[in-house]
């Protein structure tokens, strides 16, 4: 699958504005037909990186924010690997949260819910270049709908 290009924008403000016109405004799902929502306040999560390591992201990542594109591109992929995020309080791999690649080493990163429906739907949580930890991500137990429909079910009906 071909690359999508990459965004190229003067100002911090200017990919702000894509950001929410691209995906804060637009209704975008994924290839099994996983509705994703995208909140304005991710676009720091996702486009800003740390400088000394201590998790603080101050600095704005122009390599981010190219690939800004990509994660539509990546989330309506049907090539995407689909993988569990790690939960880092817990220590251990979450079936609702939903790790996709198809581009390099591009990751994007949701985290579903259930609706009234019983159906899944999702909030963007970041997006990166998993240059340094693709291996990891990699080594993650795969995803499954079918799972992760049924974990959130059993917990909605244990009211949480």
């Amino acid at each position: 699958m071909a690359l999508p290009p990459l965004v190229f924008y003067a100002t911090v403000s200017e990919y702000r504005s894509h950001y929410l016109n691209a995906y804060c405004r637009a209704k975008i799902q994924t290839f099994d037909g996983i509705r994703v929502y995208f909140s304005p306040d991710r676009f720091g999560h996702a486009f800003y990186e740390s400088t000394s390591r201590d998790g603080f992201k101050d600095a704005f990542s122009q390599e981010r924010a190219q690939r800004m594109d990509w994660i539509r591109a990546t989330l309506e992929s049907p090539d995407a690997v689909l993988f569990q995020g790690w939960d880092k309080k817990a220590r251990q791999y979450d079936g609702t949260r939903r790790v996709a690649v198809v581009y390099e080493d591009f990751v994007v990163v949701v985290q579903m819910r259930i609706d009234k429906r019983d159906r899944l739907k999702a909030n963007f949580v970041t997006c990166y270049q998993a240059d340094n930890s693709i291996h990891r991500v990699g080594q993650s137990p795969n995803w499954s709908y079918t799972d992760c429909l049924q974990k959130l079910s059993r917990s909605r009906g244990q009211g949480r």
